[in-house]
């Protein structure tokens, strides 16, 4: 079975104000004080942020566990330096980032400006593994069309600097302005991959091949695909589930390839437009159908995901709970649908903050 690893970026914020607070530096060496060899924090482009990776786990229960215990131990450094953690993929409350002072930053902050100054956006990266790169591209270009749909599941970024943004996804829209972000041509075979990762770096628009931001690509740490396109979850749950479909989705195109079904054709045209109408839809409207690329209700393009990896969920075990946690996402509402709720009930972007910070460590 393939094993999954999750990397979830966490919002450090003040417990009484609900304001970002620049100490991810005091965090990580408070956990590194305290769990010294196990590496599961690191360092982000943002001081206001904290990222934790799983181990890889088979079982999504353990991987559930492990994102769980994670996500406490985040909270734990973070009280102890006198914050918390929000699983909020960008910060409802106005903030102006703090950008690390290694060289790599400090080189993106010169290169793309004001881009870099309003990108605290925080995401929940997927690592599935392959079993050769020849399989990992095969991944990339057959699961491309149904990627929005997992931004859409994700949605947990409704405001932006103190205002609703009028999406679900707004993260999703803030860090495609990287210029190396978003969906992709078919690539065909590792060989036009790797070319087209050099010709990007050549470029000298982007520092090295860890700056190609597609939406799926090749891990250079790991033998994995790394899908990229999620939100950072304010449920643990969520990411699971999320963790749950994206393997389904490799598994599948890893059969489709073996089996010689063609990859189909989209344009990156279409593959945008289809990641913007998620992001401003989320589950709550209409999305763009990978099948079709037309419109139709979510329910019915996350019922098409469902079928579509249905084999690959079954052999693994994970079908009815993947069918089960789908429904109970569209009829209570992911984290941009809760985020929403939380201020009508509250009237305070503060006190959206602060349930949050509950929701995080449910």
């Amino acid at each position: 079975m393939r094993t999954v690893g999750v990397e979830e970026e966490l919002l450090l914020v003040d417990p009484e104000t609900g304001d970002p607070k620049a100490l991810s530096a005091a965090a990580l060496a408070r956990a590194e004080h305290e769990d010294a060899g196990q590496e599961v924090f690191e360092k982000e482009l943002y001081d206001q942020m904290l990222e934790f990776a799983t181990r890889p786990q088979s079982g999504m229960a353990d991987l559930h566990e492990e994102i769980v215990r994670c996500r406490k131990e985040a909270a734990r450094h973070a009280e102890s330096i006198g914050c918390t953690v929000a699983a909020l993929a960008t910060s409802p409350l106005p903030v102006s980032p703090a950008i690390g002072m290694n060289d790599r930053y400090q080189w993106m902050a010169e290169q793309y400006g004001i881009a870099t100054r309003e990108q605290l956006v925080c995401g929940c990266h997927v690592h599935v593994s392959v079993d050769s790169d020849e399989e990992g591209v095969a991944v990339v270009d057959r699961i491309r069309p149904w990627l929005p749909v997992l931004s859409a599941l994700s949605a947990n970024s409704p405001f932006w600097q103190g205002r609703d943004s009028g999406y679900r996804s707004y993260r999703s829209r803030v860090w495609g302005r990287w210029p190396s972000a978003g969906p992709t041509e078919l690539f065909g075979s590792v060989a036009g991959y790797r070319q087209r990762v050099d010709d990007m770096v050549a470029t000298g628009v982007i520092l090295d091949k860890a700056m190609v931001y597609f939406d799926a690509r090749l891990s250079e740490r790991y033998p994995t695909v790394e899908i990229r396109v999620s939100d950072v979850c304010l449920h643990a749950d969520t990411a699971v589930l999320v963790a749950t479909l994206v393997r389904g989705l490799v598994e599948t195109a890893a059969r489709q390839w073996r089996a010689g079904v063609e990859p189909a054709g989209h344009s990156v045209s279409m593959l945008r437009l289809a990641a913007w109408r998620a992001a401003r839809s989320g589950i709550d409207g209409e999305l763009v159908h990978p099948a079709t690329m037309r419109p139709a209700p979510a329910e019915e393009v996350v019922q098409a995901l469902l079928r579509h990896v249905e084999d690959a969920l079954a052999d693994s075990g994970d079908l009815e709970w993947a069918r089960e946690s789908c429904a109970r996402l569209l009829r209570d509402g992911n984290g941009a649908r809760i985020q929403r709720a939380l201020l009508e009930r509250t009237d305070s972007l503060r006190g959206v903050v602060a349930e949050c910070v509950r929701h995080t460590q449910a």
